[in-house]
């Protein structure tokens, strides 16, 4: 491409006359004109019309974007210059190296300020439309990680280095490393694969089949942090909670967790008194949610007891236990000021017949 625009442009500088030191200036003037034209199109003209938009999205980018533009045509001038001079091949070698890779480095910055861009206009939605917002920070090391090998390849190509050998060695240090670091990629790639999947976030409340429950307070590349109600963090690697059953109790579209609170009364109670004490107190108490609204249910007839069970939701999954303990002190005071008895398992002895005396 460079060469197609060398010979497009020695037609128009050879009016000068012979003398290729004031065509190359020629050059490289003209080309940091058409810069500073396209800088001020970005700058004002482009810049006012994004201005009128409520996203700043927009206006960031076009004020990341004139500067890389400016110096793109700039270098893109040098360098036909250069060309123009008809150097000796190791000044033109080095002088045309040097701006390619200025050029890789100013567009690796741009990319670098467009990534921060997109990352910051995924935090602040107010949905994970397109990425789950625990895969941010994943998300950008990795590209992170990716732009910089590539401006590495571009900068070996422009100076024109063969890079097969490099990426056959970085292949086989690569597969040597697997190999030592088998349960550190085990964890890596769990990981990410619980960052793509997200079956919880940091703030949820969760419980593994291996017994483990508590509020995650860290997501890693490596593992997960919960904190117990014990107060006790606990650090998991990632393969083993890859490999579990995991309960989000803090999932689904709502972060309200239900409780159940089973309780019999005595035959022969008034269930309809029985229904509404329960639900007068779960409606009384202050940290249950309104709505859904708190039920009462029939189960079943027991063996000793009719079995009701008092169904509320609840914020916080964390406040269970506590709220259980104070809704059962509840339904025990309220019991005995309204005389609903709570009975005892019972049995009925019958003897068919007495052993003689």
């Amino acid at each position: 491409m460079l060469l197609d625009i060398i010979e497009q442009t020695q037609g128009w500088v050879t009016f000068l006359g012979p003398n290729i030191f004031l065509q190359a200036v020629a050059i490289a003037v003209v080309f940091i004109v058409v810069g500073k034209l396209a800088d001020l199109l970005i700058s004002r003209i482009i810049a006012k019309l994004v201005s009128r938009s409520s996203n700043q999205f927009d206006d960031n980018l076009v004020g990341l974007l004139h500067r890389p533009v400016f110096i793109t045509f700039v270098l893109i001038g040098l360098g036909l210059a250069t060309r123009r001079l008809d150097l000796s091949e190791s000044p033109e070698y080095a002088t045309l190296g040097l701006l390619r890779t200025i050029a890789i480095v100013v567009w690796y910055r741009f990319f670098g300020g467009l990534l921060k861009l997109l990352l910051a206009a995924l935090r602040s939605g107010k949905r994970d439309t397109y990425v789950h917002r625990s895969m941010l920070p994943l998300l950008n090391t990795v590209i992170k990680v990716v732009m910089f090998a590539l401006a590495i390849y571009f900068i070996f190509l422009a100076w024109e280095i063969n890079v097969t050998a490099w990426i056959a060695s970085a292949g086989i240090v690569g597969l040597a490393l697997s190999f030592a670091a088998q349960d550190t990629l085990s964890n890596l790639f769990a990981g990410v694969s619980i960052a793509a999947d997200a079956p919880y976030k940091t703030g949820d409340f969760i419980n593994l089949d291996s017994g483990e429950r508590g509020m995650v307070t860290h997501i890693g590349l490596r593992s997960t942090r919960i904190l117990t109600r014990d107060d006790i963090e606990i650090t998991i690697p990632n393969g083993v909670i890859a490999n579990s059953k995991i309960v989000n109790e803090a999932g689904g579209p709502s972060p309200v967790h239900r409780i159940r609170i089973p309780i019999g009364v005595a035959y022969g109670s008034d269930i309809d008194q029985v229904m509404k004490v329960l639900s007068d107190i779960a409606v009384t108490h202050a940290e249950v949610c309104n709505a859904p609204e708190p039920r009462v249910r029939f189960r079943k007839f027991g063996d000793s007891s009719l079995d009701f069970e008092l169904l509320c939701w609840i914020s916080k999954p964390v406040d269970r236990g506590r709220l259980i303990h104070e809704i059962n002190c509840a339904i025990y005071k309220s019991f005995a000021t309204e005389n609903i008895s709570i009975p005892f398992p019972q049995r009925d002895l019958h003897l068919r017949s007495m052993p003689p005396t």
